[in-house]
């Protein structure tokens, strides 16, 4: 691919929905109305996505939203869901993972100064160049956040977070004589030996 250069990928199409938000399809079939879809890509920002899902989801209208993505952006999408997770409490979640398929299209160079061994022919003046589609079976990520209850026993469930309870009280420090600390009969050691010019006095006396 040495004299290639990737135009563009097409993914193949698992439902509408724009980056930052949209209608919500995908894997989840029985989602309530009015459901929010984040398509999570390579280079989408992790702030503006986290900052359109808070702003959603603040809305009682707003039911559930689904974070997915593929490819290099999955991680990604768990790092926005485990973040919102986070911000609102009691969510419920389910998990998806498949497969999709991405389309590549490659477009041949312009032979350069430099030989190649193997160079890819020039174009005829006025010809478009040649291409090539590669076809991609990559991993797809989908993750459903629900303030309703969902059913438990289907595949990728997990609960809500349980509420962090009281804290407990802090512990006051102990002293360092109290531990066995070498330094704690040091001054009473120091004490208990008299100082260099009181020995003398005393026998001289």
């Amino acid at each position: 691919m040495e004299n290639f250069r990737k135009v563009r990928s097409e993914e193949a199409p698992a439902g509408s929905g724009a980056e930052g938000g949209g209608a919500a399809p995908g894997p989840f079939a029985d989602l309530a109305p009015g459901a929010v879809h984040m398509r999570v890509k390579e280079g989408s920002k992790i702030r503006n996505l986290l900052a359109f899902a808070t702003a959603s989801m603040a809305q009682p209208a707003t039911r559930a939203i689904v974070f997915s993505g593929c490819g290099r952006a999955t991680t990604k999408t768990v790092t926005c869901a485990e973040i919102l997770k986070r911000r609102q409490a009691g969510l419920h979640q389910v998990t998806r993972l498949r497969y999709r398929s991405v389309r590549e299209v490659w477009q041949s160079l312009p032979p350069g100064p430099a030989p190649s061994p193997a160079p890819a022919p020039a174009p005829a003046p006025g010809e478009p160049a040649a291409s090539l589609s590669v076809l991609k079976n990559v991993p797809s990520l989908a993750i459903l956040l629900s303030k309703d209850a969902l059913d438990p026993r289907q595949p990728g469930y997990q609960p809500p977070n349980p509420d962090p309870g009281p804290s407990a009280a802090p512990i006051a420090p102990t002293s360092k004589r109290s531990r066995g600390d070498p330094a704690a009969g040091e001054g009473a050691a120091k004490r208990s030996h008299p100082a260099p010019g009181e020995g003398r006095a005393g026998r001289t006396a």
